[in-house]
């Protein structure tokens, strides 16, 4: 690597330590599907999703409030290519917002190829790819499932194509002139011993930096291998550096970082209160949980803050009958225009697209309601029956 480009990797806002330390990064969950998962993961539930709308909000109220934010990328919860337009059409609202903003992206790499050209027409800084095998063999022994498509195929058959397709993936990323950063997960005793061959076959497809990152066990997961060590890292570094330039060994950007990055906070990703919107509505058949369609409501249950700040139940409110189209959300966003959130068992992607636009998030819980509006409101922890997605 020459001088110039290891100048501009030391000093780049996700891959220089001395940037990363003064640099606001925010990451911006709007990716719905998982499109693999190894079988090493733990048991935790993913995060909300954001519609692009209200992830772009996210984004302009922090910076209304003085936040550096320098670097919007989307890493999650799920995978931003599994589907690609939530993720596309994020990464264009905050480049006509904020036009110098660097956005980058970390994926699988399956559907990459295909979404190359407009990646880099948007001026994307660089692409994250998550590659931990470049064998089949070896991708099947780490992966409980991998969904290419749609369509569900066997492991054996997945695997392959997974190879292929981050291999495509990579080749198409450098074609359209994107910078493109390898990050690879060391598993002791399953790819420790193929990161070397991951790091050659990358650098020959045109990839410009690797990050290494040390697998450590999460709580839940089952027969995983144990956590990388100090000294099986350094090995592993050593014989990967001699292909393609290695970041330093500090914390790297990967699929499960989401929310904000920043030296001086860390926002919660749930949505907040706001004096024009300070209350919650929630869709409930019991006023206990937290357990129906959006679709099937025809009232929704208000909570906002009494005099002395903590929340309760405003009153009841009648919802447009189900069967209007557009226009019944239309209507339930103008009824609701003082609530920064609804709270639905399930929601389909249109209301929630339509409702986000006119600055109503919808969160989708099976949580119980007084603990889930409690936390809202910054009062404590949810239970633990709840998920939100």
């Amino acid at each position: 690597m020459s001088k110039s480009n290891a100048e501009e990797y030391v000093f780049h806002p996700c891959f220089g330590m001395a940037a990363r330390k003064t640099v606001g990064r925010l990451h911006l969950p709007v990716a719905p599907r998982s499109n693999a998962r190894i079988r090493f993961a733990g048991g935790n539930g993913p995060a909300q999703v954001m519609m692009p709308e209200e992830a772009l909000a996210r984004l302009d109220r922090i910076m209304d409030e003085g936040g550096r934010i320098v670097v919007v990328g989307i890493t999650g919860p799920g995978d931003p290519l599994a589907v690609p337009e939530p993720a596309l059409r994020t990464l264009r609202l905050v480049r006509e917002k904020y036009p110098a903003m660097a956005l980058c992206l970390t994926t699988l790499g399956l559907n990459g190829a295909e979404c190359a050209r407009e990646l880099a027409d948007m001026g994307v800084s660089h692409v994250t790819v998550l590659v931990d095998a470049v064998d089949a063999e070896v991708a099947e022994k780490l992966y409980a499932w991998i969904r290419p498509s749609t369509r569900t195929v066997p492991l054996k058959e997945a695997a392959r194509l997974l190879v292929e397709g981050q291999a495509r993936t990579v080749s198409a990323f450098k074609e359209a002139g994107l910078t493109v950063k390898i990050n690879t997960t060391v598993y002791p005793g399953c790819n420790a011993g193929h990161v070397e061959k991951i790091a050659s076959v990358m650098a020959g497809l045109g990839a410009d930096i690797m990050a290494l990152v040390p697998f450590t066990p999460e709580e839940g997961a089952a027969d995983a291998p144990p956590a990388a060590g100090d000294e099986l890292l350094a090995e592993v570094r050593e014989r990967a550096a001699r292909h393609i330039e290695i970041m330093p060994a500090f914390s790297e950007c990967g699929a499960d970082l989401v929310g904000l990055d920043a030296p001086d906070a860390r926002e919660p990703v749930l949505p907040k209160p706001s004096k024009e919107r300070p209350n919650v509505a929630v869709v409930s058949s019991t006023g206990m949980d937290v357990d129906l369609h959006l679709g099937h409501a025809v009232k929704a249950m208000v909570y906002g803050p009494r005099g002395d700040g903590l929340a309760c139940l405003l009153g009841v409110r009648d919802l447009p009958e189900p069967g209007s189209g557009n226009g019944r959300w239309e209507s339930l966003a103008d009824i609701l225009s003082d609530c920064f959130v609804l709270l639905a068992a399930s929601a389909g992607e249109n209301p929630r697209r339509v409702l986000s636009a006119k600055g109503l998030s919808v969160l989708v819980t099976d949580g119980e309601i007084e603990g889930t509006v409690d936390a809202l409101f910054g009062g404590g922890e949810k239970g633990k029956k709840n998920k939100r997605q």
